[in-house]
């Protein structure tokens, strides 16, 4: 343990304690493997004392209080216990947010603690950025925690896009996934450690290994996730990259969003969601999308239910749009049956 901000107790993402008392709610500041100081909160929801646990990752520039995150928790808790958290850069938590790539260790510290109170069964349920997340925290650590996935999933990119000639500038609008001399196994994405302070640390090195079993989960739910990155085909999207890439974006996307960007760009750049999503088996995998997503349209949740061959199962719910706020009850209902059904 050590006191983090605020004088709150927090527990270290790989720490091998276990809660001795059943909790009904409790709120921490959990410690991320690469040094992050995350914010989350944890409710027992309406059946106290059960095995199964919800983890909620949300999208970009949402957190843990935010009403449609606290609406989603508490429909997911009439199934189980949730835990919600905010991601780097997002809220109370510490950090800048790298756009879904180090938050897989914000993801992996809230399934640790879920595990440390005594639950048996997780189940992630990521929105927008957040399921991306939840499908690259399933390949890197796995059902059992052993985490080949990502690491074997850059190893395949770098395999095929081999003798390429990429150069630094010559992107379409979607962009080339991965650049040539930056093909580096995914477990080195943690590099760098806290974004605040940019110390160099190798503390993110092979997480999926150090963390043991603590991080892995039993079932996955993305709803309204890309596909592959740098989709600047909608709108909603070029105002999404603008915010991140520009200095006034970040600076607008922290004075009024309460989100604060890390400046630099991924290098190496990981694996997208849909080369992610083969090594998720035997996870049990669920794919949710609106046809009216403005942000993602369909051959984004189309691009992942066939990357899996055949292992997810692919939900395109007719007048949905994007993420938390377009979820009704009735599906985050369903999504909260289907978890119970499907995690261990």
């Amino acid at each position: 343990m050590s006191v983090g901000p605020a004088g709150q107790v927090t527990r270290s993402f790989n720490s091998p304690h276990r809660e001795t008392t059943p909790r009904t709610s409790a709120r921490r500041f959990l410690r991320t493997v690469d040094g992050v100081t995350i914010d989350a909160a944890y409710d027992a929801g309406e059946r106290p004392g059960g095995d199964l646990a919800f983890i909620l990752a949300h999208g970009f520039t949402g957190d843990l209080d935010r009403p449609h995150v606290r609406r989603a928790a508490g429909v997911l808790g009439r199934r189980g216990a949730v835990v919600t958290f905010s991601f780097r850069g997002h809220g109370a938590s510490g950090g800048r947010s790298t756009v879904g790539d180090r938050e897989v260790h914000d993801l992996a510290a809230a399934v640790a603690w879920a595990r440390e109170l005594g639950h048996t069964r997780i189940a992630t349920v990521g929105f927008s950025m957040g399921g991306s997340v939840v499908l690259r925290h399933a390949a890197l650590y796995g059902k059992t925690g052993s985490g080949p996935g990502l690491r074997e999933a850059a190893e395949h990119d770098r395999r095929t896009r081999e003798g390429q000639q990429t150069r630094e500038g010559h992107r379409t609008h979607e962009g080339h996934q991965m650049q040539e001399g930056r093909q580096e196994r995914e477990g080195r994405a943690g590099r760098g450690a806290d974004a605040d302070t940019d110390a160099g640390t190798d503390a993110g090195t092979d997480a999926g290994t150090d963390a043991g079993t603590d991080a892995g989960t039993d079932a996955v739910v993305s709803v309204s996730s890309p596909a592959r990155w740098y989709y600047r085909g909608t709108a909603p999207m070029r105002r999404l990259h603008w915010l991140v890439t520009r200095p006034e974006g970040r600076m607008v996307s922290r004075l009024g969003l309460r989100t604060r960007i890390h400046h630099r760009e991924w290098d190496p750049v990981p694996a997208s969601p849909a080369e992610c999503v083969p090594y998720i088996a035997p996870t049990p995998l669920l794919v949710v999308h609106g046809d009216r997503d403005g942000y993602f349209p369909v051959d984004h949740p189309r691009m992942l239910a066939e990357a899996s061959a055949g292992h997810a199962e692919l939900w395109l719910e007719h007048g949905m749009g994007h993420a938390e706020n377009a979820a009704p009850d009735d599906l985050l209902t369903r999504i909260a049956d289907w978890a119970v059904a499907h995690a261990g």
